[in-house]
Order: structure tokens, then sequence, then C-alpha cells
């Protein structure tokens, strides 16, 4: 990986060229000031489809040992940046069937031969979608986020970083009794590490009791978990933990987008799951048979509530949301807007 690699991925990063209809960029459902998500519940691709999927944060995206929400098997950041370019159902970026129309328009970019040329030395001939995929993996890599008030305060001995609210949910946080570390452990809150520190990917999918169609264990169809890609009864619903850091500009929340905010996720976590009601049918997802044993009733009381999102809001990285290094190279879109002034005030 060298400079020119890094910057030549975060042009195509923001380029909405990179789409089949040239109006959709990676950007377009990863947007910096949102620590690389999109506020949306789900999102929608080139051509409109919405997508089952919450659009998940890139932060360190590169200590994941999986990638996506409920595929175990793709682990690496070339191979996945493949997957939105091509994705037919649905469609994400919508590069499938005009991949030469796509490769077309990079190539007159006098920047991106530039670029190639200085990124990728060894190559003979033109600038291929291989080359954007090792491209767009190499600026992902740079994403790092590790700068927010509970970093100063544990790496950094910063006593004034956290208030005493925040302090008494990071305690609560890491008990027993809440038991949240659990799924959000390690440096990246984001999944149990083995002994030697590094992340398990088989550990790092659950069923977190968001569903429980019928009674019987089901959830919505396109939203059923690692079981789309095992077909085992026990994976229906496992999803992957996603990491906590600025998990106050992630929202809504769930694989889905069905939580609305950090207060609602704590007290689905608190009460052992939810109760569930739609048109496909009914059931107390807490009763789910596939539910991971880590997630039961708690009972938080208010105080502790407060306490725990003021917590999850000490992990805001504000360095890394306005850092130019990952900022938009052609200037920022129409689309693109600052976090709110609830999310700012709880620096």
């Amino acid at each position: 990986m060298n400079a020119h690699k890094v910057e030549m991925g975060r042009r195509l990063f923001y380029d909405v060229r990179l789409s089949g209809k040239a109006g959709t960029a990676c950007a377009s459902c990863h947007r910096q000031e949102l620590a690389f998500t999109d506020g949306r519940a789900r999102a929608r691709g080139a051509e409109g489809d919405l997508h089952p999927r919450s659009a998940m944060s890139l932060a360190n995206v590169v200590y994941a040992p999986a990638l996506g929400w409920a595929d175990p098997d793709t682990r690496s950041l070339e191979a996945q940046a493949a997957i939105p370019m091509f994705n037919r159902q649905p469609v994400e970026m919508g590069v499938a069937g005009v991949e030469e129309h796509v490769l077309a328009r990079l190539r007159a970019d006098s920047d991106y031969r530039r670029l190639f040329a200085a990124a990728f030395p060894e190559a003979t001939g033109t600038l291929a979608l291989l080359h954007v995929r090792r491209a767009l993996a190499a600026f992902q890599r740079t994403l790092i986020s590790g700068d927010s008030a509970y970093d100063r305060l544990v790496y950094r001995d910063d006593a004034a970083a956290m208030g005493p609210q925040a302090r008494r949910g990071m305690r609560l946080f890491f008990s027993e009794r809440a038991g949240c570390a659990k799924c959000h452990a390690g440096p990246g809150f984001s999944g149990p590490m083995d002994f030697e520190g590094a992340a398990r990917a088989e550990a790092q999918f659950h069923n977190t009791g968001l569903y429980n169609l019928e009674g019987r264990g089901r959830y919505p169809q396109g939203g059923q978990g690692v079981f789309e890609h095992t077909g085992r009864t026990e994976d229906v619903g496992r999803f992957r933990t996603p990491t906590l850091r600025n998990v106050a500009l992630t929202a809504p929340y769930m694989h889905d987008g069905s939580v609305p905010s950090l207060r609602a996720a704590v007290l689905h976590y608190a009460a052992g799951g939810r109760n569930w009601r739609d048109a496909v049918g009914s059931g107390r997802a807490a009763a789910n048979p596939h539910q991971s044993e880590d997630v039961r009733e708690i009972g938080f009381d208010e105080t502790e509530v407060d306490a725990l999102v003021a917590f999850l809001e000490s992990l805001t990285d504000w360095a890394f949301v306005s850092d130019p290094r990952f900022a938009n190279p052609f200037g920022p879109a129409p689309a693109e807007r600052a976090p709110s002034a609830a999310i700012r005030n709880a620096r």
C-alpha cells in the first residue's frame, strides 16, 4: 500500500462515475460526518433499490475479521468492494453489465491516469476493476478512529475527558451484570478477541432477539442473517456485532435500522429482546429459540439507561469525522450535512 494508492482509493470512494448510472458513489451510503454511515434505516442503491440492510460504519474496518452484516466468508476489503459494485439483488452501484463503460469514464480522467501509474507501477495494461478494488481497499484501511473521550481517559490518563455520568455508564458497560462487553469487546467495541488479541470471525455474529415472528424464531424474509449463507436453522437471526465507536452518529441501529435511537437500543437489550408486531406475524423476540444466551433481561433503571447512553456518546471521535484526509476530494456534495446540534452538544 502506498500513498498514491490511498489517494486513488479516496477519489474512487467519492466518485459517482464509479456507478453504472454515474449518480451514486460509495460515499452516498458511507458519509464521513456520520462515521461513514448514511443516517437511513436501509440504504438505497443507484437504481432506487432499497437494500435490506442498514449501511455499516467503516471506522476501523481494517480490523474486522469478517465484513458485512451477515456474511462470515468475505474477509478481505478487496473482495468486499466487488459486492456493492456487482450486486443485482438489490442493485447497489449497478456496475454489472456496464463494466467497460464505467472503466472508460475513469480511464478518460487524467487524474486517474496519473494516480494509476504511481499506485500500480507494476501494471502493464490499463486501469481495470481489480485495480479499483485494490485502491478502494487501501483507502478504507486508513479509516482509523481512536481519539474519543474514552480513549483520552483510558489511554492518555486525561481525567477531564469524561464526566461522572459517562464514567458511571462505562463501569456499567464493562460489568458482569450488564454484559455489554461480552459482544462489544476489544478496542473496537466490536467483538471478542482470542488470547493473542486477534478478533475471532466465528464469534462476531449474534441473534439479539430483534424478531421472533409467529413465535417460531423467524426473522423477516431477506433479513435472516447468517442463515442466508449457511442454511443452518441455528443461524437464523445471527448478524455481525457492529463497532460502537462513533455510535452516537450512526443511528438508526440494528441490521435493518429498526431501532431509532441509542436510548431505544439500550432499552432493547435491557428488556432482553422486544415485543414485535407487524404485517407478517407477531411474537415476543425475547423467546426466540436461537437468541444469544448473552441477551437476557437486565432491568436497568432510568439513571442507568442515561449513564449508558452518556458512555456510548463518549465513544465519538470528532477528529475522525472531520479529518481532511478522509474527506471528499471533489468538495462537499449537497446531501452532506454536519451532525445535528444534539449530537454536537454531546461532546
